[in-house]
């Protein structure tokens, strides 16, 4: 792609053309090495208009509503004139890569919302589940002109640390009937956790969120707050009524307001981006390790020579470190 067509691309994204942000994000997510160099140009060239938006982590165990909750609070937001786009990052196929859960499919309105947009990333076996390339997928559509960015993750393994290393606020969804669930929930999850909503907090299941609320209060009590400046509350909602979310979202707005204020969002980015770079770094050397097929094999039998108590890992790894040139 020549500088030319970096320079159109980006004046149609700065525009608001959703079929120049669709390309963007394509061509930021290629894992093709002639690609790269656009990648970056186009990265540069649009870093000035970004870092506006509010962005908002979305954690939960399968199963707890993410989609239907983003759902309802992104049609929330665009009927008061936010734009918003959502980054929903799928576990991946093991056999083709692509995104398995299908997340248009479960935010009906928001994807058919002119002033919403949603993006399926495949996960692609990234530690933590999430896409690799989400973070310059959010910088692209702030680019283009959203203003809340919703970054929905798999819910598993390592994705409550990534998400939240990427976000200014990062909600934890649970689910109603804490009991002998809490005592499986990871102290981790609540430290990271600027605010817990029960969700699925009607019917039959307003009194049993309700209590389940009560318990992650307590929990959250033990806990010391990531912020002096923030408590992290516990509320219910049900994304599915359309209930709470907007007490949800005015605690969003207020942690932004006090944090913003004392520069904590702002020095919160700038962790992040040193975070980023170390990322980056690590992908390129496992680009290094695995993009040539002389490589690949050198490694392989490295593999098999450790397996086989043939070789030590400590000298594989020397082995490996030589093949990187450190």
């Amino acid at each position: 792609m020549t500088a030319i067509d970096i320079q159109d691309l980006r004046e149609r994204l700065l525009a608001g053309d959703r079929a120049a942000l669709a390309r963007a994000i394509t061509l930021v997510e290629s894992k093709r090495v002639d690609r790269r160099a656009a990648a970056r140009d186009l990265m540069e060239a649009v870093l000035p208009q970004t870092g506006k938006a509010l962005r908002v982590g979305v954690t939960g165990v399968p199963g707890v509503g993410k989609s239907t909750m983003i759902d309802a609070l992104g049609s929330n937001l665009t009927a008061q004139g936010r734009r918003v786009a959502v980054l929903a990052v799928d576990p991946s196929s093991t056999r083709t890569g692509g995104s398995i859960l299908g997340d248009k499919t479960r935010m009906a309105r928001l994807a058919t919302d002119p002033n919403a947009y949603i993006r399926p990333s495949p996960s692609s076996g990234t530690l933590g589940g999430v896409a690799a390339r989400t973070r310059e997928t959010m910088l692209l559509c702030e680019a283009a002109g959203f203003d809340v960015i919703l970054v929905e993750t798999v819910g598993v393994g390592q994705s409550e640390t990534a998400v939240a290393e990427l976000t200014d606020f990062f909600l934890v969804l649970m689910l109603p009937g804490a009991g002998d669930e809490l005592q499986g929930i990871k102290k981790g999850i609540l430290e990271l956790a600027d605010m817990v909503a029960v969700n699925k907090a009607d019917g039959d299941g307003a009194a049993r969120a309700r209590a389940a609320a009560a318990e992650y209060r307590a929990a959250l009590h033990i806990l010391a707050p990531a912020s002096p400046l923030w408590t992290p509350p516990v509320i219910t909602v049900s994304g599915m009524a359309n209930e709470g979310l907007d007490r949800l979202w005015a605690h969003v707005l207020d942690h932004h307001a006090k944090l913003e204020a004392k520069g904590e969002i702002t020095a919160r980015r700038r962790r992040q981006d040193v975070g980023w770079m170390w990322a980056m770094i690590h992908e390129r050397m496992h680009q290094r390790l695995h993009g040539d097929s002389g490589t690949r094999e050198r490694i392989r039998k490295l593999e098999a020579d450790v397996a086989a108590g043939v070789m030590t890992a400590t000298r594989a790894a020397e082995a490996v470190a030589d093949i990187l040139g450190v």
